[in-house]
């Protein structure tokens, strides 16, 4: 275990840990909490419930959202449901078992006491958004309806049709307003956060910059709490909203905060497939279709008969056929691996080969269409919309493509990162997705961190350490603000050539092709020399439009894409040292027999959490050691 990571998981059965801590951390009196201000970074689901639930209880917060409305925020996305293990199909699900589930599915590379917790608080969450008014789904006698996902044999999620996200998000928002109209959240919209302030040490403070006039703030605090989301569009095509960027944790991590396993990124296998070289970004189809749809390609190598024409004999449901215990509802990284597979086989759908079936009609033929209508009809009408083709006549096509990330900032048990005072919640921290992200657990985890973890664990920091007062005008602010405007002269002075956006997209086939679903040294060793190569041409030859005193798009991409070639290195770093496969990150040289992801827990269990060394310097990789004292550490199946 590195001396400098200090987990602070508490000591004690794993049940008790979380209440044990609770009972020991310091308190702040409600009239003493007006005396703190708190600065919060993001108002997606993790920054809304956070910014709502510390100003409820007294304390002064600025939220920051890069959006023009926090209901903007790629939340709103989210689609399938959220887990809690509330039991109410009766179909024996308990706390343990989506624990046990959660780290199953993140192939054992998570903390045991962050992953309890997050299945201990998940019922008072729905209880939380029940009460906010959000409209799950219910059954006819009223109690809420669940689903199942993947990486369960329960039926624990909670929805709201396809549009879970953007219900959860509004419910969130509607808590922050409440506090915006009371005057304890000051929300400044179209900010974007582009330098961390570190003062003795200690996070006090953000520069942003105002994405209408152009002006560089300063903000103060006693406390930040980053909730940015993840850093998925570093590949360029993912379901990431256009905006979603690793600037703010990036810029974070050359301040002093450890990244955590940055090349965990999550894949998501029901994705419609890429269509052309002109789109930007993909579209996810919510993995609780594989409820109902059965996932196929043709047995045969190169048949490019229409479905239809298909018959049942020769059709491979390959899901079904390789892990009966679980069939289409196997995790994430198992699914979009086999799909790649099957493609790689010559066996994929479509015009491009790269896409296999989602079909409906069994479900149709058994249910009946206005079931599915009443499932999944915002869903069905997305992807008619965007392809032209009517799911309900014909399969949908679906392939894997990129979509959250579990690697991010690392945090302690408190979500406190290695700058003291700097908090980190959601998919911005590492800590609770391991190797590979469970369906529906991206909106628990922020609901969680933002609800029910920060607000307790914050007086550790507010009371628990001396720092002395800050103001904006101070020297750290000014020099902060200084190195961010002479960043930006820098990249308008450039007057290259190129497009951002061309960089960017070469940036995204290199982590693709050699840092994305399947990887080897080889390919790594090769996108380390690529990388820098193309980070140098971006600063010799990009050219950044307009100026920087006013509205400029083509510069807030510029700057996010600046970051990326840095992250991006930093990532096939960490995946270059990580010799196994685990998760969705298949490394070739490290398979089973047939052909399944091969973990090395002699060799690999722990978390890589990377030091920044300064520019132009090898970043340091510090490990904490992961102890598993309730579960045991066995090969995945799910067969």
């Amino acid at each position: 275990m590195s001396k400098i990571l200090d987990s602070k998981v508490p000591d004690g059965p794993l049940a008790d840990k979380w209440d044990l801590h609770k009972a020991g951390l310091k308190l702040v009196a409600p009239n003493n909490r007006r005396k703190y201000n708190i600065l919060v970074v993001g108002t997606g689901l993790a920054g809304a419930s956070a910014a709502a639930s510390l100003a409820e209880m007294n304390y002064n917060v600025t939220a920051l959202c890069i959006s023009d409305s926090p209901r903007r925020a790629h939340s709103i996305a989210a689609q399938g449901g959220i887990n809690a293990a509330k039991n109410y199909p009766n179909d024996n699900d308990s706390v343990f078992r989506l624990f046990y589930d959660t780290i199953k599915g993140g192939d054992f590379r998570a903390r045991e006491a962050n992953v309890y917790r997050l299945a201990q608080v998940s019922s008072s969450i729905i209880d939380q958004c029940v009460a906010q008014g959000v409209p799950f789904a219910r059954e006819y006698g009223g109690v809420l309806a669940n689903r199942t996902f993947g990486g369960a044999q329960v039926s624990r999620t909670f929805y709201a049709r396809g549009q879970t996200g953007q219900q959860l998000l509004l419910g969130a928002y509607s808590a922050m307003m409440r506090q915006v109209a009371r005057g304890k959240v000051d929300l400044r919209a179209r900010r974007e956060m582009m330098d961390l302030v570190v003062v003795d040490g200690i996070a006090r403070g953000v520069i942003a910059r105002n994405l209408v006039t152009g002006e560089l703030e300063r903000y103060a605090a006693d406390a930040v709490l980053l909730c940015t989301g993840g850093y998925g569009n570093v590949f360029y095509l993912s379901t990431n909203a256009m905006a979603c960027n690793v600037t703010a944790a990036y810029r974070a991590h050359k301040r002093g905060a450890f990244m955590a396993n940055p090349c965990f990124t999550q894949i998501h296998p029901t994705c419609i497939p890429v269509s052309g070289d002109y789109q930007s970004k993909l579209t996810l189809m919510s993995e609780s279709l594989r409820n109902d749809g059965r996932v196929w390609v043709p047995k045969k190598v190169g048949d490019k008969r229409p479905a239809k024409d298909i018959p049942e004999n020769e059709r491979d449901y390959y899901l079904e056929r390789k892990y009966p215990s679980f069939g289409n509802m196997v995790p994430r990284d198992v699914a979009s691996r086999n799909a790649k597979m099957a493609c790689d086989e010559g066996r994929g759908v479509g015009s491009s080969g790269l896409a296999v079936y989602l079909d409906f009609e069994d479900a149709i033929k058994r249910d009946g269409q206005p079931a599915i209508e009443a499932r999944y009809g915002n869903l069905f009408h997305m992807y008619e919309k965007i392809t032209g083709e009517n799911p309900y006549k014909a399969p949908m096509r679906i392939y894997p493509a990129v979509h959250y990330t579990m690697g991010g900032l690392w945090v302690d048990y408190n979500l406190e990162s290695t700058v003291p005072g700097l908090f980190v919640l959601g998919e911005a921290n590492f800590s609770d997705h391991g190797a590979n992200r469970l369906g529906a657990s991206a909106l628990m985890q922020g609901l969680a961190d933002g609800y029910f973890v920060v607000p307790y664990t914050i007086p550790a920091h507010l009371v628990g350490r001396s720092y002395r007062k800050v103001s904006t005008a101070d020297d750290e602010f000014r020099q902060a603000e200084t190195q961010v405007k002479e960043r930006i002269d820098r990249l308008l002075a450039v007057g290259g050539s190129r497009t951002v956006d061309s960089f960017h997209r070469e940036l995204g086939l290199i982590m693709w092709d050699n840092c994305g679903m399947a990887r080897n040294r080889k390919g790594l060793e090769e996108a380390l020399e690529k990388i820098p190569a193309l980070r140098k041409a971006f600063w010799a030859d990009v050219k950044v439009l307009g100026a920087g005193a006013n509205i400029n798009t083509e510069l807030e991409k510029a700057g996010r894409v600046a970051d990326f070639l840095e992250f991006g290195e930093l990532m096939c770093r960490d995946a270059l040292v990580r010799e196994e496969s685990c998760g969705g990150h298949f490394r070739e040289e490290s398979q089973t027999e047939e052909g399944e992801a091969k973990r090395d827990d002699e060799k690999y269990c722990y978390v890589a959490a990377w030091e920044h060394a300064g520019d132009g310097k090898a970043p340091v990789m510090h490990k904490e050691d992961l102890v598993f004292e309730n579960v045991k550490l066995t090969q995945r199946s799910y067969k």
